[in-house]
């Protein structure tokens, strides 16, 4: 089943006692008040897919008008949402009053232009551009926000594949940040949309630049290419002019596609090995190491300073 509300349950000729007894059951698993899937359904094993079903049961419970925004959006839209809670359904109303929060909703009072309203899947929400704002507007003065907005505003940034265009562009940004001139936190969300880059390749990559920003070392050239004995490759991080490149390892589940785990770790030593016969001084990080980053970048600096 789809997502089904009380109403059409007790409509359709349920009783009340019947919904509890088969939520008791696990037949029945509620996600926002009044609303219900099945208990089987694979969608309840991930997050952001259980906030999609609840944006759904959200909006045919608020009625026209609502229109769906900040990291809901950006859950409809498939940007990343790390860093980004998703306890709330966030939806904004085109009026000056009314704003509202509850324990699985957030309602937001702002002027909407018409051109920043899309329609994606059926759902009514807030355009890449005004969506990233929003979202940076009011996370990026947070701890941990800025390294989240600049995720999101990164994937929004980047094309998918050489036959498809970005979800927006730098020029789109600028736009909705004058739109937000006067709204709170547009500083913030001025300072994440700067910072910006559509070559970043995923979460792990934008919260590096970060990271080595913060660290003070020099900006690096994303995704340079270099030519090795395997064939040309694109370099996550590069500082071309001390001979120096950086890979972000994200660890991706080795399994998919039918790659085993050491077919996939072969792959990357040989890649590896290839870059280093080019001369190159290679540096990878993990997961792990963007949480205290300090002695990567360390290891960065020195590097960096003996190779001029």
């Amino acid at each position: 089943m789809d997502v089904t509300l009380r109403r059409e349950l007790l409509s359709g000729g349920w009783s009340a006692d019947e919904i509890a007894r088969r939520r008791r059951r696990g037949e029945l698993v509620g996600i926002r008040r009044g609303a219900y899937v099945g208990g089987d359904d694979p969608r309840l094993d991930r997050a952001e897919a259980v906030h999609r079903l609840r944006v759904a049961a959200a909006v045919r419970q608020l009625g026209p008008g609502a229109v769906v925004s900040h990291v809901s959006a950006a859950v409809v839209l498939g940007l990343p949402t790390w860093g980004l809670p998703l306890d709330r359904v966030h939806v904004s109303r085109d009026r000056s009053s009314g704003a509202r929060r509850t324990r699985d909703l957030q309602v937001h009072a702002a002027a909407l232009d018409a051109g920043e309203i899309i329609a994606v899947g059926g759902v009514v929400l807030t355009d890449p551009a005004r969506t990233v704002v929003d979202i940076a507007r009011g996370v990026a003065s947070t701890a941990g926000g800025f390294e989240a907005a600049v995720a999101v505003a990164d994937a929004a940034l980047a094309r998918p594949s050489r036959d498809l265009p970005p979800l927006t562009t730098p020029h789109g940004l600028a736009a909705a940040l004058d739109r937000a001139a006067h709204r709170p936190g547009v500083g913030a969300a001025r300072r994440v949309v700067a910072f910006a880059d559509g070559r970043s390749g995923s979460v792990g990559e934008s919260r590096s630049r970060v990271a080595i920003a913060r660290a003070g070392l020099p900006a690096p050239v994303l995704q340079w290419e270099v030519a090795t004995s395997h064939g040309r490759c694109f370099v996550d991080f590069a500082w071309p002019g001390h001979g120096v490149v950086g890979e972000f390892d994200g660890r991706v589940k080795y399994g998919r596609l039918g790659r085993s785990g050491e077919d996939v770790l072969w792959e990357e030593k040989q890649r590896e090995d290839a870059l280093r016969a080019t001369g190159l001084w290679v540096a990878r990080w993990i997961w792990a190491d963007l949480t205290d980053f300090a002695p990567t970048a360390a290891r960065l600096a020195a590097v960096l300073s003996s190779h001029r």
